[in-house]
């Protein structure tokens, strides 16, 4: 009975009640506004120059390269225009010299190598052609008349983004360290490597991951307006967002398409009330804070990414095991466990070392509803290590790492229902009755059971949403974000750039040459050989 009582206390710290939740979004809200005013708020809200989501009917053939940590990535997309793409890929992992290289030089000439690699072996047939027509020429800005990729860089480390496909690296992170490159371009970077080895690819767009969930979210569910939100729940969390540009009052450095009147926002939401003014704070979210190297940043983000929700389950049963009081992963004798056994622990349980354990244990322990709980206590033996858990222990156990699990949804609910709000879609008459879109990706939308329907659970409850919004609202998965969702930026980008006419530049060129001396151009020259292929 002492474990049961103590286990209901451990429970209850981890509770998220309704009137939280509200409380919440109402908080979400005030820091949303914020970030639009002005930097170095809560929610940074970063600009992506990016005016506009697909529709699904978008075509073309298009390249994404994803550096998001020790692996680089290189696809190409062919989007069919149907809401369907064809998705070819390859990766391969970053060389550890490279990732603590001397020059930026270094790391990015690889990057272009590989995509060289890629080309040859995936579309030879167009590098070969771009070869060959290198031999003649058609405007200054660089062969404009040949089909060259556009390509979707995700880059997934602190930039300071400055155009649709301009960033300048802030630092390094998971590992890297290339001081050479730090206040640099990156896309700039990538360009000049892609441009000494005479690729056919232009960097046309700089994408975070949640940019491109959006996108790739877009593109498959189109609807009246699209998806409004793109969110990642996984390792880590955080989300990007349609916003009108009239609510964007900080001012924007680099140039972008106003004609659409919206922008997609980076909201950063990772670090929301890092102040605590709204978010729980037990025990176990402070101990688990102050041995993070970042303690008081990112508070919204350790009680909602998997990266941390084990650790927190990990410190509450600790705690339990500490109490003289309870019987927990402990038994007098065999008489007192159901397996007529004793339980006991290994001293290399991963129970006693810090990020020992996995959220994926999270997700055993929700998915297990057989009448002996065997799944969830085969798991507490093979992979932490406590031998013979009694059914009272595995109870426990579960109903720990669902409040957090639970919690950790519930939580989630606020952010997508303060974007819901923020952007007036549900009042909005145009879309009355239309579904609300939203892409998201991650492990915990993906593999936790119920956390969907936990999220849902909590949006019937917050004012502005109900039942009735809540049944509106649609989220689903967005695989593939960094590789179709940066495809299709780039696509966006595309129609973004001011092109020159490849005609008038001809005229132009016909008009100087007769000006100047018609013998200077040859008999067989590169006009007559480029107006042939027009």
């Amino acid at each position: 009975m002492a474990l049961e009582t103590q286990t209901k206390t451990v429970v209850g710290q981890f509770d998220y009640s309704d009137e939280d939740v509200n409380k919440g979004v109402t908080e979400f809200l005030r820091q949303m506004s914020e970030g639009l005013e002005k930097d170095g708020a809560s929610l940074s809200q970063i600009p992506t120059y990016v005016t506009a989501v697909p529709n699904g009917t978008e075509k073309g053939l298009y390249m994404a390269v994803d550096l998001g940590g020790t692996n680089f990535r290189v696809c190409s997309i062919q989007l069919n225009g149907d809401t369907t793409f064809r998705l070819t890929y390859t990766k391969v992992a970053i060389p550890k010299e490279l990732m603590v290289a001397k020059t930026a030089e270094e790391l990015f000439a690889f990057l272009a190598k590989q995509i060289e690699i890629f080309l040859r072996t995936h579309h030879g047939e167009h590098f070969e052609a771009h070869i060959r027509r290198r031999m003649t020429m058609s405007s200054p800005e660089g062969f404009k008349d040949e089909n060259v990729f556009r390509l979707g860089f995700t880059f997934s480390f602190p930039v300071q983004q400055l155009g649709i496909n301009k960033g300048t690296l802030i630092r390094w992170t998971k590992g890297f360290d290339i001081p050479d490159a730090v206040g640099k371009d990156v896309c700039a970077l990538l360009q000049t490597e892609i441009d000494k080895l005479h690729l056919p690819v232009k960097v046309a767009a700089l994408v975070n991951d949640t940019v491109g969930t959006l996108m790739a979210r877009s593109y498959s569910s189109p609807g009246k307006s699209g998806a409004i939100l793109g969110a990642i729940f996984g390792t880590g969390t955080n989300g990007a967002y349609v916003e009108k540009l009239s609510k964007l009052k900080k001012p924007l450095a680099g140039e972008y398409d106003n004609s659409t009147g919206e922008m997609v926002i980076n909201t950063e939401w990772g670090s929301f009330d890092n102040q605590l003014k709204v978010l729980p704070n037990t025990p176990w979210d402070i101990q688990l804070d102050q041995a993070t190297p970042n303690p008081g940043i990112q508070m919204y983000e350790k009680r909602v990414s998997g990266m941390y929700l084990g650790e927190i389950l990990r410190l509450a049963v600790i705690d339990l095991l500490k109490n003289p009081d309870v019987a927990f992963f402990r038994d007098e004798n065999s008489s007192s466990n159901d397996w007529r056994s004793t339980t006991n622990i290994a001293e290399h349980s991963p129970l006693f070392k810090q990020w020992g354990v996995d959220t994926s244990v999270l997700s055993v322990a929700a998915a297990d509803t057989t009448p002996e709980l065997s799944i969830l206590r085969q798991e507490l033996e093979s992979n932490l290590h406590v031998y013979a858990p009694s059914l009272e222990d595995a109870q426990a156990f579960k109903a720990i790492a669902c409040a957090i699990g639970r919690r950790a949804a519930r939580l989630s609910a606020v952010a997508i229902a303060a974007i819901v709000l923020q952007t007036g879609k549900l009042t909005d008459p145009e879309l009355e009755g239309e579904p609300i879109d939203i892409g998201v990706d991650g492990s915990l939308v993906e593999h936790y059971p119920y956390f969907r329907d936990m999220i849902y659970e909590a949006l019937r409850a917050i004012k502005g949403v109900g039942e009735e919004g809540a049944k509106r609202i649609r989220i689903g998965i967005a695989k593939d974000g960094s590789g179709v969702g940066a495809a299709l930026i780039a696509l966006v980008a595309a129609g973004m750039e001011k092109t020159t006419s490849t005609t008038d530049f001809i005229t132009d060129l016909r008009l100087n040459a007769k000006k100047t001396d018609l013998t200077a151009v040859p008999e067989h020259s590169e006009l007559s050989e480029l107006a042939a292929a027009e």
